[in-house]
Formats: C-alpha cells, structure tokens, sequence
C-alpha cells in the first residue's frame, strides 16, 4: 500500500467554537486566532494506491462556494484543489480515483466531490463511495443545532448520481472492514457525539481522526470541539478509541492541523494523554512510510 497526506487548501473557523468549554487563555497559547479570533486549519486528506485501487479519504471543502462563504470561512486553495494536486504529483485526473471514503457529510469533508457550474457533476466519475448508512440516514434529517454543516443541496445530488450508477458501499456496522486485497486491508470504527456514525479509516499503521481529534492540539480528552452536538459523548468515544490506538500503536493522522501531520499517543505522569514523536507538515504531498 502506497500512502500520501494531500494538503489542497486552508480554512479558518472560530477558535472559541474548536476548543469549546476550554477558556480562550489555554487554547490560544497552542495556536493564535486571527484578528477576527479564526484559526488557520488544513482540510488534509489521504491517497491511498492499494492494487489497482486509488483511494482518497475525504473530499475537503471543495471550490463552489459564494463569494461571501469564501470570505466568511477565508478558504484558500487553487481551483479543482484535490485533483489539481493528483495531477501534479501523480500525473492523474480525477477519473482515476476508483474509491472514496468518506468519513462523514459536513461540507469541509465532502465539499470536494463536485466540479463543474455550480459543483453538479462528479468530480471523480468512477469512484465507488464509502459512507456509513445511519449517518448518511442522519445528515437528512439534522438537528436544528447542526443542520448548518451539511449542505444536502449540494451533495444529496451527487450521493443519488452514484446510487444511480450504483458506485455506492454503504457501511452498517460500529467497526469492521471497508476494502482489502490479498493480506492489505483498510478497516474502520465509528464514533459519536460530533456527528452520529462518523467513521474513522484505519490502514497500515494509521489511524485517519477526522473531527474527533481534528488537531493534535484536541487530544487531551476534554478539549472537545463546541461544534460538537453531544461533546461529552466525545469524550467517551475518544477514551475507548484511544484505547485500541495504544494496543495497535496506530499514528493518528489530523485532518485539520495545518502544522502537524500526525503523531503517536501516550499518556503523561498524571495519566492525561499526549502526543509523542509528531511529524510536522512540510509539503503539499507527503509520503507516509
């Protein structure tokens, strides 16, 4: 299995709202807001070649959005980000992705599936779609709270061109096996309290965190995001998953620290857990061993 961290754009977000019920003199002392309290925040995926299989995991925030919604959120990336970068480090279009995993439907994660006017055709047209079915059932019907985060005008259109080409796997499990070919495998578990039945891809030696631990600077266990509809739940599935990361030694890979790719997981004096041996980012594109 060949492993890359693609780095096609930024975004910021509010920095009160990443950190929650954390007070803005510890947060800001591990990252620095803006003059409008953002923080600067990758939108990192992963690139997977496993086979035959060209994979990403995550789609980003994509490049269709209003004027004012770029301003808003100051997304910064070329045209086409994603398949801008497969074209000039891997001599590829977005036709040749054959899988997409997905780990949940909020519009920084999925925003990158459509290109064309006004992001209506599918930007990688022979991908077979990952995505867990009670999420997928979820971001239909969102709370009030959180229905802001998923753009179904957006990709609910996408999601039925591949049912319509049935280029859609749709998970039903906690935890289990999303792909494999011959002894390679690419398996999962999901967690709750961000979003119901986000998935977290594991391959190889990595585990990819997506919002559960969006930063490293999130991997104490308390430091839980305000976006998060029941944060204490969160904090119960970052215990438990922190656990098989410690049994397997899995790196967890950030998919939205702009400075840190990954780290390992350990647990300091006072039993807190912490990050240990992080590799910071230094590339658009970097090959994981």
């Amino acid at each position: 299995m060949k492993k890359y961290l693609l780095h096609p754009a930024t975004f910021k977000l509010d920095g009160g709202a990443m950190f929650g019920i954390i007070p803005k003199p510890l947060w800001q002392k591990k990252i620095i807001p803006d003059d409008k309290n953002r923080i600067l925040m990758s939108l990192r995926v992963v690139y997977l070649e496993l086979g035959e299989r060209k994979i990403l995991i995550d789609t980003g925030i994509g490049d269709y959005h209003s004027e004012k919604f770029n301003h808003q959120f100051d997304i910064q990336g070329k045209e086409k980000p994603i398949e801008a970068l497969l074209k000039e480090y891997f001599q590829i279009g977005g036709e040749a992705i054959t899988d997409i995993i997905l780990t949940h439907l909020h519009f920084d994660h999925v925003g990158g599936l459509g290109t064309g006017e006004n992001s209506k055709e599918l930007a990688f047209p022979n991908a077979t779609i990952h995505l867990h079915k009670k999420h997928f059932e979820y971001s239909l019907k969102p709370t009030v709270r959180d229905q802001g985060s998923f753009h179904t005008h957006f990709y609910l259109p996408l999601i039925e061109k591949y049912k319509d080409k049935n280029q859609i796997h749709f998970l039903n499990d906690d935890s289990g096996v999303i792909m494999q070919e011959g002894d390679e495998k690419i398996e999962y578990v999901i967690s709750k309290g961000h979003t119901p039945y986000m998935i977290h891809p594991i391959f190889d030696k990595y585990i990819y965190m997506a919002d559960l631990v969006p930063m490293e600077h999130h991997i104490n266990l308390p430091w839980v995001m305000g976006y998060d509809i029941e944060p204490g739940v969160t904090t119960q599935f970052k215990e438990q998953i922190y656990k098989l990361i410690m049994q397997r030694n899995l790196k967890m890979i950030f998919e939205h620290d702009h400075e840190t790719l990954y780290s390992s997981l350990a647990q300091d004096e006072r039993k807190s857990f912490i990050a240990k041996d992080s590799v910071k980012a230094a590339s658009p594109v970097e090959k994981l061993a």
